[in-house]
């Protein structure tokens, strides 16, 4: 094998030519290009970094706002328990003075009945204490037995009342 070295100037010449060519041609647009790509890249990595950031600040926030919905709705819980407390105590409060004031109507009204039965029965015994004089008239007793008569009769009564 021998080396020729015009074969060879001609190679490295054309090899030259072609590294120009290509540089002022292919190079340039192809490292342009290959640059872009890579600050494309850069800025979807940032992009990425920075929602990945404000998702994590996203999800701290409805967290807190979970956070805070839960002490709420235990709040509201606890005023409608307390808010049921109190109506009950009030019904029941209510319930009582109701029943206390039935009570009291009862009694009077019992008293009333007594009362009246009361004044019947007297006029009741007045009718026999006269039915009883009647009687006693025909068999002749005197005052004094009438009286004790009406007294027994009247205390009998009011015993029974």
């Amino acid at each position: 094998m021998s080396f020729n070295y015009m074969s060879f100037l001609i190679t490295i010449i054309a090899f030259g030519i072609l590294y120009w060519l290509l540089s002022k041609y292919a190079f340039g647009p192809l490292f342009a290009m290959m640059e872009k790509r890579r600050e494309h890249i850069q800025n979807e990595i940032q992009t990425a970094e920075k929602n990945r950031s404000e998702s994590v600040q996203y999800l701290e926030q409805q967290k807190q706002a979970l956070d805070g919905a839960r002490k709420e709705a235990l709040g509201i819980v606890e005023q409608a328990r307390q808010a049921s407390v109190r109506q009950a105590d009030d019904i029941l409060g209510h319930a009582r003075e109701e029943a206390s004031r039935l009570k009291d109507d009862m009694v009077e009204q019992i008293q009333h009945e007594k009362d009246k039965a009361v004044v019947a029965l007297r006029s009741q015994v007045s009718a026999m204490s006269v039915m009883i004089a009647s009687k006693i008239i025909e068999k002749q007793v005197d005052e004094q037995t009438q009286k004790e008569l009406v007294d027994k009769y009247l205390q009998e009564v009011g015993d029974k009342s």
